[in-house]
This record gives C-alpha cells, sequence and structure tokens, in this order.
C-alpha cells in the first residue's frame, strides 16, 4: 500500500494518523489567515497613510474583506482539484500558496518606503491567502469527514473547527507572547508584527511534509467522468448547494463577529488595552475549540438539526442584547462571561457545519460541493462583517451591525428548520469507504 491508496482494512490507528494529518495542515493554514486579523492593530498605521485609527482599521479591514473575494475561486480550483486528483493533492497545493502569501507580507515595506505599492503588496498577499484557505475550508472538511468512523462522525469532523481556531489561538498566542515577554508596544509597531508571518511560512514547510505524506480518502480513479464539475454539481444537486448557502450564511457571520472582530471591538468600543483585549480573546478561543468536541458527540447522539436549531434560534434571541452588554461592560471579566456565552451559542453551528455539508454530496463532487458554495457566502458575509461593522461605527450607528448578524441568523434558522437531517440521509453512509 502507498499513501496515495485507501487501505483495504480501515482500521482505528489509520484513522487517527488521518486524521492528525489532515487537522495539523488546517491549523497551520488558519494559523497564517488569522495573524492578518490578530495582528492588524499593529500593521495598520505601516501600510497607509496617518489618520485616525478607525480609519486604518476600516482600510486594513477591507484588504481582508478582498482576501475573502478570492475564496470563491479557492472553493472552485482545489474543490475541483480534490474531486478529480484526490484530497491529498489540493491540500498540500493549498497550504504551500499559504505560505507564499505569509512570506510576502513579512517582507513588505512600509508605505513611507515605497508609497501605495505598500497597500498593492499586502493586498497581492492577501489574495493569494484567500485563495489558499478558500480550497482549504472544502478539502479539509471533506477530508475528515471522509476518514471518520461512521458512527463517530460528528466527533472526528469537528477537529476541523478545533484547528480553525487552533490556528487562531496559535496567532493570539504569538502576539500575547510578543507584547508581554519578547517586544515593547514600539518594537511592535515598527518591525515585531513581522515576525508571526516569518513564523508562518515556516511552519507551513513542516504542513507541507506531512501532507506529502498523508493517506489519500477517496479512490478518484473510480469516480465517475464528471468528477470535480461545476456543471454536473449545479445540475444533480442544485437544492443541496443552496441549503449550504443558507446553512453558511448566519453561522458564518456570527462566528467572525464574537472571534476575530471581537478583539478590536473590546479596544474600539469597549475601550480595553490591547493587552487586555489579546489575553481575553486568546482564552475565549481556546475554550471554544474545546467546545467542539462536545457539541460533535452531542450530534453523534441526537443528530444535527437539533443543534443548528438551537443555535438558529438562541442567536436570532441573543444577539443584540449580548453585543449590547458588552459593548458596556464594566469590566474584563463581564465582557469574558458575556462573549464565552454567545461562544457557546455559536458552538451549535461551527462544531458540526463541516459534516452536516460533506453528508449532502457524494464523493464525486463532494469536496467542490462543500467548498465552492460555502466560499462564495463567506465571501459575502464573513469577509464584509469586520467592514461593515467598523463603518456602522464611524457614521455613529454601532448598534445597526447587532441587528444586522440577528438578521443573518434568522434566515439560516429558516433553512434549518425545512432541512433534512443529515445523520440521518448522509451520502457517506451509502458509499463504501
Amino acid at each position: 500500500m502507498t499513501t496515495n491508496t485507501i487501505p483495504r482494512k480501515v482500521t482505528t490507528s489509520w484513522r487517527l494518523k488521518a486524521i492528525f494529518t489532515g487537522s495539523v495542515g488546517n491549523l497551520v493554514e488558519w494559523y497564517d489567515w488569522y495573524a492578518y486579523s490578530a495582528f492588524a492593530i499593529y500593521f495598520a498605521p505601516v501600510f497607509f497613510p496617518k489618520g485616525n485609527a478607525t480609519a486604518q482599521l476600516l482600510n486594513t479591514a477591507a484588504i481582508f474583506a478582498v482576501g475573502f473575494l478570492m475564496r470563491p475561486l479557492g472553493g472552485w480550483l482545489f474543490g475541483s482539484i480534490a474531486d478529480r486528483r484526490g484530497r491529498k493533492t489540493a491540500m498540500t497545493l493549498s497550504v504551500l500558496l499559504m505560505s507564499l502569501g505569509s512570506l510576502l507580507i513579512a517582507c513588505t515595506p512600509s508605505f513611507a518606503s515605497i508609497g501605495v505599492a505598500a497597500p498593492v503588496m499586502l493586498l497581492l498577499a492577501r489574495l493569494m491567502q484567500g485563495l489558499s484557505v478558500g480550497g482549504e475550508y472544502g478539502t479539509s472538511a471533506t477530508y475528515l469527514s471522509e476518514v471518520a468512523d461512521p458512527a463517530r462522525r460528528g466527533f472526528f469532523s469537528s477537529f476541523q473547527y478545533v484547528t480553525l481556531i487552533g490556528g487562531q489561538i496559535l496567532a493570539l498566542g504569538v502576539q500575547l507572547l510578543l507584547q508581554r515577554l519578547f517586544l515593547t508596544p514600539e518594537e511592535l509597531a515598527e518591525w515585531g508584527w513581522r515576525i508571526p508571518f516569518i513564523i508562518g511560512a515556516a511552519l507551513a514547510v513542516t504542513a507541507l511534509f506531512l501532507r506529502r505524506n498523508m493517506h489519500e480518502s477517496v479512490n478518484v480513479e473510480t469516480q465517475k467522468k464528471d468528477r470535480g464539475s461545476v456543471k454536473a454539481l449545479f445540475r444533480h444537486h442544485p437544492r443541496a448547494v443552496l441549503t449550504v448557502v443558507g446553512l453558511t450564511m448566519g453561522g458564518t457571520i456570527a462566528f467572525y463577529t464574537y472571534t476575530t472582530y471581537m478583539q478590536k471591538f473590546l479596544i474600539n468600543t469597549v475601550k480595553l488595552s490591547k493587552e487586555e483585549s489579546t489575553l481575553i480573546s486568546l482564552i475565549l478561543v481556546i475554550i471554544f475549540a474545546c467546545m467542539q468536541p462536545l457539541f460533535g458527540m452531542l450530534s453523534d447522539r441526537i443528530g444535527r438539526k437539533p443543534l443548528l436549531i438551537g443555535f438558529g434560534v438562541l442567536g436570532t434571541l441573543f444577539t443584540v442584547p449580548l453585543l449590547t452588554a458588552i459593548s458596556y461592560a464594566g469590566s474584563v471579566y463581564s465582557a469574558f462571561f458575556l462573549i464565552l456565552a454567545a461562544l457557546v451559542i455559536v458552538s451549535g453551528y461551527t462544531s458540526i457545519n463541516a459534516v452536516v455539508k460533506a453528508e449532502m454530496f457524494p464523493s464525486e463532487v463532494r469536496a467542490l460541493g462543500v467548498g465552492f458554495p460555502y466560499a462564495i457566502t463567506v465571501a459575502i458575509f464573513g469577509g464584509t462583517a469586520e467592514p461593515i461593522a467598523f463603518w456602522l461605527k464611524d457614521i455613529g450607528h454601532e448598534s445597526g451591525y447587532y441587528w444586522y448578524v440577528t438578521f443573518c441568523i434568522f434566515i439560516s434558522l429558516l433553512v434549518y428548520a425545512y432541512s433534512r437531517d443529515s445523520r440521518k440521509d448522509s451520502y457517506m453512509d451509502k458509499e463504501q469507504l
């Protein structure tokens, strides 16, 4: 047996090794992606002309959003590669592209040195990262779902979000270490923010090695001729594609609101220090990551739909009260527990969204079906979350963003209510690994 083929006898050790290999690479990819958001508070003045802090963050967030525009292209490109050439090939190429984007950010001179070329180079790097991460979600979600024990698919596939969140934990951890132990605020703002991007590029080499030796989860030689075809996806599975869009809409905007945007919210609105905001964010996302397998195990027992309904109902009812309360938080502790309550609600979506989508498609278009419509939705709603939030704050209507998030979650709730439970009607149970 080679690492490119499926073993005849699938053992527990094989599954664990495959999940570890896929997860570690996923963690590195998402570390690189989130390092941009975590360190934007430092490098925003470096790449843009001097002005008020909110305007600089708005410009940086806009490039963050533009990176999301490449994600649909990445979802299509790497999804097609994964369905036609195998998951391994697509996942190896995606992590290589991500490392190149991080290295470019680390090496880009400041606006004071090269003028407008600085934000242009930053934009180019972010486009590369957007293309990479757009393909990463669909292929890694598909891979982890395919190699999991069918009876514990919710639990094992939840590690896709564990490592996705783990990337953010690693980025915040690096930031905290630099803030507290190694660099002064002046050094961080001047050159220290480049360090995490250098680390990300180096870590990608390790991930690349692991993925080169990973097992394949599907035998593409036995698939149909139209595998990985967008035409076949929309012709034979239009309802599933639209369902992925609806499933993702509310969940992705809630996720980005309470994770990547929340760090800036605590600084810009709650008026906490950068160090306090980083520490709170780090502890919260660690707890958040630990919650994912627990919710995943619960979905294996009671089904996927009850968890999605729970997120939809609670998110619709409590988003405005929670964000309003956080904005008026009188202490670090009150802000911490309010955000924690929000993350418990969001876990009803994040823990199982990967497996729900993977169970909706046959293997010949699974990576494409999971990644492409998801990437389009995240580009529209996840990528614009921060710019919309900053813009509404800048014009004096910050609370409008709270209602916007609520509306998106409510739309997803309607989709959850009229969708079948994928655990009871899964394509994966009709196919043999």
